[in-house]
């Protein structure tokens, strides 16, 4: 039998005599199409696309002898038949029987890279899906890792055959660095990237290996070293998820890392179960600070009662934080708390002896907040006797649910528009600076109470809007 068809749609088929076996197919390139005509080109797709489907693909190659002189011997050509594809699938095959050395080696072909990964996961899958997957975390950032619409995702094959690089379908963007292939016999041959956006296996495929990468990095969480490998290198990415995958967050707020105030170093390697483990008989809360560097979380003022009291503070300054803590709301039945927003409250770590002192200390004070409150006019929202303060005389701190200052700059240096916010000014009754502003009168008082507001917003990160009219008060002051 035989066909023929000009690329239009038609074919017509004949019946014919053929001495041997099997089927061929003979190709008529246009002018313009010359290229695929060449050895090396024909090659280099069958490797691409037809590298591990279980027939061998073969292509005549023809060898001349030469003479003396390299000159070709006419009449010498000898044709032989070179397979030029793998015709096999390491994914295909058990994992028992599969070395980690070859893991690595194919890791090193897909992701093009030369480091070995972290870590991998290889998985057969049979049932109402039938799909392998085999996933891998690097060691090592792609340079184009924090750019959303960079190319990522796994390679995609169909039965065996190579259909796309970068397939990002498959797994969300927080879990971007992930390598690897997936092979299914759920989608057709001739997918394209907007079929797949209609394909309700799709969705859940990338629900399972969604899944699996999340599993695969808390058994990669076991070993710890390996995990601040892991940590230092994607952290940043991972901490997306809360925000863009609401049915995983729990999972994933227990891969995430932070800096803390149990060590006072700069190295994001504590847990939130382990931070819960840590945390004070009577303590209700998980407690953190936010700030545009390590630096200044550690040195934050607010932190100074918490210190006191030895309560544990996740120290957060990556840029991402604000917007991560805004989506995470609870671990393992334990609520976030900012410390710099709204009213400070330490649970059952303060006895009733202190809570009481607290409030006739703010009753003794009520005549400084209301002439400090009148001094500073609508620069501050409220002003307020405070027990967060330990050695600084004053702080500001912003409504509960208000945007924070870090994630504010942030907008604003975009371009995005805000309200303006005032601070909550709040005081330390026992400092020596406060009692001299207490003792003040008229212009000296005045000076006196934006100097402190002023350098709360410089201790909080905060840019002051006139700088050069702090520095001015500040000398008249410190001159008088």
């Amino acid at each position: 039998m035989s066909g023929a068809r000009k690329g239009e749609g038609e074919f017509t088929v004949a019946d014919i005599e053929r001495a041997q076996h099997g089927t061929e197919i003979i190709l008529h390139l246009k002018e313009d199409a010359k290229e695929f005509a060449d050895d090396y080109r024909l090659q280099g797709l069958v490797r691409k696309y037809s590298d591990h489907i279980e027939v061998p693909v073969r292509m005549p190659k023809t060898e001349t002898a030469k003479d003396d002189e390299g000159n070709s011997i006419e009449g010498s050509e000898v044709t032989t038949w070179e397979t030029v594809n793998e015709a096999t699938a390491l994914w295909s095959r058990p994992k028992s029987e599969v070395t980690d050395d070859e893991y690595k080696a194919f890791y090193k072909h897909v992701a093009h890279d030369f480091s070995d990964p972290l870590t991998w996961s290889h998985n057969k899958v049979e049932g109402k899906l039938e799909y392998t997957s085999l996933l891998y975390v690097p060691e090592r950032a792609p340079f184009d890792m924090f750019d959303r619409d960079g190319a990522r995702g796994v390679k995609l094959y169909v039965q065996r055959v190579f259909i796309m690089d970068d397939a990002e379908q498959f797994l969300p963007l927080y879990l971007r660095f992930i390598k690897g292939v997936l092979d299914t016999r759920e989608l057709s041959l001739n997918v394209s990237r907007e079929l797949l956006q209609q394909d309700p296996n799709v969705d859940k495929i990338k629900a399972a290996l969604t899944k699996r990468g999340l599993d695969m990095l808390k058994k990669l969480a076991k070993d710890k070293e390996q995990y601040q490998t892991f940590w230092n290198t994607f952290g940043s990415v991972l901490k997306e998820g809360p925000g863009e995958d609401p049915s995983n967050r729990e999972k994933i707020a227990g891969l995430l890392r932070f800096a803390s105030t149990h060590t006072d170093t700069a190295t994001q390697e504590h847990a939130l179960a382990d931070y819960v483990e840590r945390m004070k008989e009577g303590q209700k809360k998980i407690y953190y600070v936010v700030a545009d560097s390590f630096n200044a979380a550690k040195n934050s003022p607010h932190l100074e009662i918490f210190r006191k009291k030895g309560i544990e503070v996740l120290l957060l300054s990556d840029r991402i934080d604000d917007w991560l803590m805004s989506h995470l709301t609870e671990f393992d039945g334990k609520t976030f708390a900012d410390v710099a927003k709204g009213e400070l409250d330490l649970g059952d770590v303060e006895d009733e002896e202190e809570k009481k002192a607290q409030e006739e200390t703010a009753k003794a004070k009520e005549d400084l907040v209301k002439r400090v409150k009148e001094a500073l006019g609508e620069g501050v929202q409220e002003v307020k006797i405070t027990h967060r303060l330990t050695d600084s005389p004053a702080c500001v701190v912003l409504p509960e649910h208000e945007m924070g200052y870090q994630m504010r700059r942030i907008m604003e240096a975009a371009g995005q528009p805000l309200p303006e916010v005032k601070p909550i000014l709040e005081l330390n009754p026992s400092h020596a600076l406060v009692a001299r502003l207490e003792g003040a009168e008229g212009d000296l008082f005045t000076q006196l109470s934006y100097i402190l507001l002023d350098q709360a917003i410089i201790a909080e990160g905060g840019h002051l809007d006139d700088p050069a009219a702090y520095v001015k008060r500040l000398n008249s002051v410190l001159t008088a």
